[in-house]
């Protein structure tokens, strides 16, 4: 599998995501620069986490203008697959290829902690190898995850099989007290209607080397294997 890796000035999970897809899956992967124009040749692309322009503005408002952008666009229309992870989930909403926005966490503070999360469907390339109702220990380190969208939209969400994790707790309960960061409908990742871009808060890069603990986060990079 061809994959690409973003990189925008204040990135700084792009070397985790590297990491797993190429020394961990053994995938062909490349680094793809924000001022790049094309994404000719690969299968997936994914757009880590970190700071893309320090968030100065809003997080993500900002690189979602980068000239890159123009090409995830097309990428995504072609039915490539895409991968939104932490910022790269902020970056993909303001862009308008998720549905949503992602808001300050309602404690007002930095969350990082693993966390307990369910596998909604398993209809997507991202889930293809986990069961429905599986619960997944990831790790999260954000500020700006609280997931917003309006009931019509969450339920048209719903309706199309869209929201692909929530949090949790370990049995699989999702409650407000399980709910990190305030997410509407507890939600912690999501696909668009075509099921080829997924963005979500949780780090899989981050639990998906078996030199450190937790293995949870290589199932979406099987997933995408199965799936492929």
């Amino acid at each position: 599998m061809k994959c690409g890796v973003v990189v925008f000035p204040g990135s700084n999970c792009d070397h985790d995501c590297y990491h797993i897809l190429k020394h961990i899956m053994g995938w062909d992967a490349k680094w793809v620069w924000h001022k790049d124009e094309s994404l000719d040749g690969l299968d997936l692309l994914v757009l880590p986490g970190g700071f893309s322009y320090g968030d100065y503005l809003r997080a993500g408002s900002i690189a979602c203008f980068s000239p890159i952008m123009k090409a995830v666009s097309g990428f995504a229309g072609r039915g490539g697959r895409v991968l939104g992870i932490c910022n790269g989930f902020q970056v993909l909403t303001e862009a308008g290829l998720l549905p949503g926005a992602l808001m300050r966490n309602r404690s007002q503070r930095f969350l990082c902690k693993f966390q307990s999360v369910r596998v909604e469907t398993s209809a997507t390339p991202f889930t293809a190898d986990c069961a429905e109702g599986e619960v997944l220990s990831l790790p999260i380190a954000h500020a700006d995850g609280n997931f917003y969208a309006d009931a019509d939209t969450i339920k048209q969400m719903e309706d199309q099989d869209q929201i692909v994790l929530r949090y949790c707790n370990a049995s699989g309960e999702v409650t407000d007290a399980d709910n990190p960061n305030g997410s509407a409908g507890s939600i912690a990742g999501v696909v668009n209607a075509g099921k080829n871009v997924m963005g979500l808060m949780p780090h899989p890069e981050r639990a998906a080397d078996p030199a450190l603990p937790g293995s949870d986060g290589r199932k979406l990079f099987d997933s995408l294997l199965a799936f492929a």
